[in-house]
């Protein structure tokens, strides 16, 4: 099925993981070739060079990150280029077989970003990242040419042109907090688009996450609610897309809606059914909070998203030293079943 390898080059370690079953890399969500490349020395001064690449069957990405030794009471500093190519279906992308799947809408996102990422050291539960990057956004159909429209002739980009661009600064603060009673979680990103010059993207967009367990005998709950907004420029693209496994379980990548505003809850109750195994049940629910009308070219409303959507299910949950299986059975309110299968926390070889 595939091969991983890690070669040492003096201080320097490669590390190639191959896998040629492509089918099965696209059903679990993982990459079908991986290579990384790791310098801890650089220049002796313990500087660290970070090389990644990840292909997949229609997507890929690279990362380059810089990061150079400072004191632990000052902010950590990361310089990074990357560069990824990927369909863009959670908001261009066609609902079928009752909103459980979608399908490509014939736009791909091809993004440069290059940046700077400032962690600051961690005080007690709370941790904070402020970062400030260029980012170059080119839209480009199912054969690689670089589009202005999508398939139905509505702008794809906010400048009407084959790119845009911006420079965005953005604030992420995380608090966490776990005993063995629970956990609590809570983050919240906001963005801002810098009008550098008068054609760049100048927005403002939040984010935020809120997530609470509890544990009930040998069972845990865990409640989430997931929200956002952005005011501004837009380009379609940067909706928030509700649907699909990590969001509104039944549903395909986006199928619910896309707009400029989302709100998103998930319930999960998970009980143990031996060391290696948990059984769960789910119920996930998600609106576009009626802002798919804002949206420039109204994708949503196009492709007749409902802009609300729930699903339940159960599930199972498979812990191995290799990583984290997970198969969730899911109902969406149109009575259609979906399965999902996911992979996590995949272990590398040193």
């Amino acid at each position: 099925m595939g091969a991983q390898k890690s070669i040492h080059a003096g201080r320097a370690k490669i590390d190639v993981n191959v896998d040629f079953t492509h089918k099965l890399c696209t059903s679990l969500m993982f990459p079908a070739f991986s290579l990384c490349i790791k310098h801890p020395n650089l220049f002796g001064g313990s500087e660290k060079l970070d090389v990644s690449w990840d292909k997949g069957l229609y997507d890929s990405n690279v990362l380059v990150a810089f990061r150079r030794p400072r004191p632990e009471w000052r902010p950590q500093q990361c310089f990074f280029i990357q560069h990824s190519l990927s369909p863009e279906i959670g908001v261009h992308g066609t609902p079928y077989d009752n909103f459980s799947r979608s399908g490509s809408g014939g736009v791909n996102l091809s993004k440069l970003a290059v940046g700077l990422d400032l962690s600051e050291p961690a005080s007690s539960k709370w941790s904070s990242t402020t970062s400030v990057k260029f980012e170059h956004v080119r839209p480009t159909n199912d054969e690689g040419r670089l589009i202005t429209r999508d398939v139905d002739g509505f702008p794809v980009t906010c400048s009407g042109n084959t790119h845009d661009s911006m420079v965005v600064l953005k604030q992420e603060s995380r608090f966490a907090k776990a005993n063995d009673q629970g956990l609590s979680h809570f983050s919240m990103q906001i963005e801002q688009g810098i009008p550098v010059v008068s054609k760049w993207l100048i927005f403002n967009r939040f984010k935020f996450v809120a997530s609470k367990g509890v544990r009930l005998g040998p069972a845990f709950l865990l409640a989430s609610l997931t929200g956002g907004s952005i005011v501004g420029d837009m380009a379609p693209y940067q909706a928030f897309a509700i649907g699909g496994l990590g969001s509104v379980r039944g549903y395909g990548e986006g199928a619910v809606g896309s707009g400029r505003s989302c709100l998103v809850a998930n319930t999960e109750l998970a009980l143990p059914l031996n060391k290696m195994t948990e059984g769960t049940i789910f119920l996930d629910c998600g609106t576009d909070l009626g802002s798919s009308r804002l949206v420039p070219g109204h994708p949503s409303l196009r492709h007749g998203k409902p802009g609300f959507g729930y699903g339940f299910g159960y599930g199972l949950r498979f812990k191995s030293p290799l990583g984290h299986l997970q198969v969730d059975y899911a109902i969406n309110a149109f009575n259609q079943k979906t399965l999902y299968f996911g992979v996590t926390n995949l272990a590398s070889s040193s």
